[in-house]
């Protein structure tokens, strides 16, 4: 043991004294024993050691070889913008060098597999270990019904273009509700509905007579961490949600996109409670990974899957991405990770919690105490100007979104709030961005 660690301890005082160059090929594991006077084994497990650090890398049949280092951008709010607007990851914590580790193992182990066009539902491999990793959020489901696909947009995309088996073609949509899609329907021209959904939660009794008109193919929702609301319904919801759509012919379409991100243990998704094969369940990993990834899953029920594949069509998802994903799962990477960030989120979201409590002494704005994964709803009161707010947030370099884009364009009812999120928002920057929210709300009520 002591010979591993001193070999160890002087091969990385070596890489960090300069004496190898990026992308240089080091000493063979022969010549580096003969060098240290050690065995072959003691090398391998030196190299091994350093590999896993990600300070170099094995090429199979060729050696080990140092880590490119590339320019790093500065850090994520260096800028002095406090950020409670970007709904992306925070750049300074992703995995970096622990997919470039895994892209490298993904083209040792598939090599030209990864270079031809490939399987339009994804790659076999990344699939079956879908399987068992769907398992830890509830989602059972076989093979054949997971289909990769280029982020939750496109999947969105094609359930909103298809045919259902129930021969509609209206779809409701939870008010507020996630911008993006908001705007493809509408630009699509495509007929859709919505219904009220507050941090209380949804009228299930206004849904189920939604349901009954017999007008929607699907009901789209994002039933944990709500985009912008950032609350999630009770099992109560979920379970009611689920047995409505068996009763009335309605699928739905579950986003659950922020799986990965709250503080809670235990949430059993709507599909969990499905048993009548009505639920599209569909993941994402771009909220832990890299938005750029641009992968997500789809798990589709077996009167939709035919139809779901025949609009999907082709592949578009690249494989090297696909082989690189199974890899972080599969030696847990992922779970790791994702460990890491829910801690990092959960004491962001509790500093504007305690920021609030602070600051807030009038009540003057309302936010649920339920609030989780990265978004927050500040509700403010009729009297403020929302899009002034905004601006003069801005001009104190407090960059937040309004609450107006997350409603269809001839939706009335509509709450007065700001959605905050935290995923970019620096520990040192909360209590004075939240304190000048607060004091700006203020103003604003007497404008």
């Amino acid at each position: 043991m002591k010979k591993y660690l001193a070999v160890l301890s002087d091969m990385e005082k070596r890489i960090k004294g300069g004496e190898y160059s990026p992308g240089q090929k080091l000493p063979s594991v022969r010549s580096s024993a003969e060098f240290y006077g050690c065995s072959v084994s003691t090398v391998l497990r030196a190299y091994g050691e350093l590999e896993r650090t990600h300070a170099i890398y094995s090429i199979p049949q060729s050696g080990y070889y140092m880590v490119e280092k590339s320019e790093e951008p500065g850090p994520a709010g260096s800028s002095g913008m406090v950020d409670f607007a970007s709904a992306s990851p925070d750049l300074n914590v992703f995995p970096y060098l622990d997919f470039q580790h895994c892209l490298n193992k993904a083209i040792d182990r598939y090599k030209y597999h990864l270079f031809t066009y490939g399987d339009a539902l994804g790659l076999d491999t990344l699939r079956h270990t879908l399987v068992s990793h769907l398992v830890e959020y509830q989602v059972f489901a076989r093979v054949e019904r997971i289909i990769i696909t280029s982020g939750i947009q496109q999947a969105l995309e094609i359930l909103a273009r298809m045919p259902f088996p129930n021969s509609r073609t209206e779809i409701l949509v939870e008010q507020p509700g996630y911008d993006i899609y908001l705007r493809y329907l509408e630009a699509e021209g495509l007929p859709v509905s919505g219904i009220a959904r507050s941090a209380a939660g949804i009228d299930l009794r206004e849904l189920e007579a939604w349901f009954a008109s017999g007008r929607f193919k699907f009901f789209y929702t994002m039933p944990r961490y709500h985009n912008p609301l950032g609350t999630s319904y009770s099992t109560e919801e979920r379970k009611a949600i689920a047995a409505l759509a068996g009763k009335y012919d309605v699928y739905i379409v579950e986003d659950d996109y922020m799986a990965d991100l709250g503080a809670e243990q235990r949430f059993d998704p709507i599909f969990a409670y499905d048993q009548t094969s009505h639920t599209v369940y569909l993941k994402s990993f771009s909220k832990i990974i890299f938005p750029g990834l641009r992968l997500g899953a789809a798990v589709v029920p077996e009167p939709l899957l035919e139809t779901f594949r025949a609009y999907k069509g082709y592949t578009d998802t690249s494989l090297l991405s696909q082989a690189a994903l199974e890899v972080y799962i599969k030696n847990g990477m992922y779970g790791h990770h994702r460990h890491k960030i829910k801690a990092m989120y959960a004491e962001r979201i509790q500093a504007v919690y305690e920021a609030l409590a602070r600051h807030n002494t009038e009540g003057l704005i309302e936010v649920s105490a339920a609030s989780s994964g990265v978004y927050l709803q500040f509700k403010l009161p009729v009297t403020v100007n929302l899009e002034r707010l905004v601006k003069r947030l801005a001009e104190r370099k407090i960059s937040v979104v309004s609450g107006n884009g997350f409603y269809l364009s001839g939706y009335r009812n509509r709450e007065k709030f700001m959605r905050i999120s935290i995923s970019r928002a620096r520990m040192d920057q909360i209590d004075e961005g939240v304190r000048a929210i607060v004091q700006e709300a203020a103003r604003g009520s007497g404008w």
